[in-house]
């Protein structure tokens, strides 16, 4: 770890785990496991769990929020509250790359702001709570850290989702730098122009996106960023 201790993590939680070797567990990335002889497993397996166990927790509680939602609603603000971008966030918040667990390799990259690796560490950290504190340390944890302070005046927002604003607040939890947009095509009369936007952000991350303003080409090229994270996230999670 870069000399924090599990005290100050779990202060900054709210929550003192009776079984601190699974808060250790969540903390420690493959690359560590494979180098340190006699390590515990790395994060692997809670993050799968802590991925399933954070979607039904926020399900519930935002179908308890809103109980006048219908399906599609519900589901697009759950996708926004568990999505990468966002969890970076939550992750950056927590400090959780000061604590991470990391390979000689993983630590000189630059691990530790990987947004990626601090995804998939909160999404542990989550099935740690779980596995020490049951449904309700999970339900505090998202209440906390995970839901906006006042649901129901952020309510709109939550399914009105703006791309740019997901992306550049992932970028900068990873500290990648700004997007750049830049319009690379323009087709159409004029009075009823297609535009294309290309943008360019973080590390190699490139899309286009098509719309009839400069502004809908940025959203849709923005969005495709966003959802090739997630499958990047799940490809290696």
């Amino acid at each position: 770890m870069a000399g924090n201790s599990l005290d100050e993590l779990q202060e900054a939680l709210g929550y003192g785990f009776r079984n601190p070797q699974l808060l250790l567990e969540a903390l420690t990335h493959s690359s560590y496991a494979q180098e340190v002889t006699g390590c515990p497993r790395d994060n692997e397996q809670l993050e799968f769990l802590g991925d399933a166990v954070l979607t039904f927790v926020v399900s519930v509680m935002l179908a308890d929020a809103f109980p006048g939602w219908e399906e599609g609603k519900l589901t697009r603000a759950r996708a926004r509250l568990v999505a990468a971008a966002h969890l970076s966030i939550v992750a950056s918040h927590l400090q959780l790359g000061n604590y991470l667990r990391l390979g000689r390799g993983e630590e000189k990259t630059g691990g530790r702001a990987k947004a990626a690796l601090l995804v998939n560490a909160l999404e542990a950290l989550v099935a740690a709570l779980y596995r020490d504190g049951g449904l309700d340390a999970v339900r505090q944890f998202v209440l906390r850290f995970i839901l906006p302070p006042d649901l129901q005046a952020s309510a709109e927002a939550l399914f009105t989702t703006d791309y740019k604003s997901a992306l550049q607040e992932y970028l900068q939890a990873g500290r990648l730098g700004a997007a750049e947009y830049r319009v690379v095509e323009e087709t159409g009369p004029e009075h009823q122009k297609t535009f294309t936007v290309e943008v360019f952000a973080g590390e190699n991350l490139v899309a286009r996106g098509r719309g009839g303003s400069k502004k809908s080409a940025e959203q849709q090229a923005a969005k495709r960023v966003l959802e090739g994270l997630g499958k990047k996230s799940e490809r290696h999670g």
